[in-house]
C-alpha cells in the first residue's frame, strides 16, 4: 500500500537512533522499508514483541533484582530484565518480559507491563503505566501517564496526568488521520508515535493512531487526533 507523504519515517520521528551511536543498553530495530506503525503489530516478525523476546531470552539472568529496592515482579509470562545501574523505586510492580536499561528510572507505584522497552535514561514515573510500548532514551513519562502501544523518541515529555489512548470506544480498527483522509492500520488497538523532543502539556489526550513529528507541542488541556508534522502545535 502506498502511504501519504505526510506520514513521517522511522528516519524522521527518530533521527538520532539512525545518526547516533547508542552507548548504552539494548534499542529496538526500527522499520525503515514499512511504516514507523508496524513496529506495533503483534505478530510481526520483527516487530516490538519479537524483538523484546529475543532480548530478555539472551540474558541468563537479570543484572539487577528490581525485588531487593521494594519492587514487585510478575515473571510468569517471561522475564523481567534491569540492568545493573538502572533505578528501581519501592512499590513499582514489572510483569515480564520486559526490559528496563541503564540509568532509566522506574518510580514509585510505577506499573510496567508486558512488552515494555525502557531504554536508557527514560523515566516511568509515580503512578504511571507502560504497556507494549518502547521509550528511547531519554523520553519520559513521569506523573499519572498511561503509555500503551505506543512509541516515544528521545526527549519526549509527557506532562503530568497526559493520557495516550490506544483503543477505540467501539473496539474498532484504528485509523490515521492524513491529510483528511483515515486510513486503516490494521491495529485494534494503537496509541502513539511521538517523535524526538515532542512535548505534551499536563493533563492532555492523545487520540487512537495519533503522530506527532519532532518538536512538536501539545497545550495543557488539549486532545489530539491525527498526523502531524514536525514542530507542530495543538491548543
Amino acid at each position: 500500500m502506498e502511504w501519504p507523504d505526510a506520514l513521517p519515517s522511522a528516519l524522521e520521528l527518530f533521527p538520532t537512533m539512525f545518526h547516533d551511536s547508542p552507548s548504552e543498553g539494548a534499542y529496538p530495530s526500527l522499520p525503515t522499508s514499512e511504516p514507523v506503525f508496524s513496529f506495533l503489530q503483534p505478530d510481526h516478525p520483527n516487530g516490538l514483541k519479537a524483538q523484546l523476546i529475543e532480548l530478555v531470552n539472551a540474558y541468563e539472568a537479570s543484572p539487577q533484582d528490581p525485588t531487593l529496592s521494594g519492587a514487585t515482579i510478575d515473571e510468569s509470562e517471561g522475564p523481567v530484565i534491569v540492568e545493573q545501574n538502572a533505578r528501581i523505586e519501592p512499590g513499582s510492580h514489572l510483569i515480564g518480559p520486559c526490559y528496563v536499561g541503564p540509568n532509566a528510572e522506574i518510580r514509585h507505584t510505577a506499573y510496567v507491563r508486558q512488552f515494555s522497552w525502557i531504554c536508557a535514561n527514560a523515566v516511568v514515573g509515580h503512578a504511571s503505566e507502560t504497556k507494549h510500548s518502547v521509550l528511547l532514551p531519554g523520553a519520559k513519562a513521569p506523573h499519572f501517564n498511561y503509555v500503551g502501544d505506543s512509541m516515544l523518541g528521545s526527549g519526549v515529555n509527557l506532562g503530568a496526568g497526559t493520557k495516550i489512548s490506544n483503543l477505540r470506544n467501539d473496539g474498532g480498527e484504528v485509523h490515521l488521520r492524513i491529510d483528511g483522509q483515515r486510513i486503516g492500520s490494521g491495529l485494534r488497538k494503537f496509541g502513539a508515535i511521538l517523535g524526538e523532543q515532542c512535548q505534551l502539556g499536563c493533563n492532555s489526550v492523545t487520540n487512537p493512531g495519533v503522530v506527532l513529528g519532532c518538536g512538536s507541542q501539545v497545550h495543557p488541556n488539549t486532545t489530539v487526533t491525527g498526523v502531524f508534522p514536525a514542530n507542530s502545535q495543538h491548543r
